[in-house]
């Protein structure tokens, strides 16, 4: 095994270059959302209700189980929550 280097975790363990950056996407997502809660001051149930989602399901988020959540359904809580979402796209390098 050598000693490869690449630009994010996710290049380093996802089999495609599309899987990895759909894996930072979300990731960047999830980031955002929890940051959000946590500025807020919001208990789970008040996210919930403020995603229109379960609390369950906000519980999925804050402990990081990205791969229950897809983009579209990230980017909607992230609209409920009153965030604004952009994608910047470039070459690739």
């Amino acid at each position: 095994m050598g000693n490869e280097r690449f630009a994010s975790v996710w290049d380093a363990i996802e089999d495609t270059p599309a899987e990895a950056e759909n894996m930072k996407l979300r990731s960047a997502l999830m980031m955002a959302l929890k940051g959000h809660i946590a500025r807020a001051g919001m208990s789970q149930s008040q996210a919930a209700k403020l995603f229109g989602v379960t609390q369950p399901r906000v519980s999925d988020l804050l402990r990081g189980k990205i791969n229950l959540f897809g983009l579209h359904t990230l980017v909607n809580m992230a609209v409920a929550a009153g965030l604004h979402v952009e994608i910047r796209v470039q070459e690739a390098a």
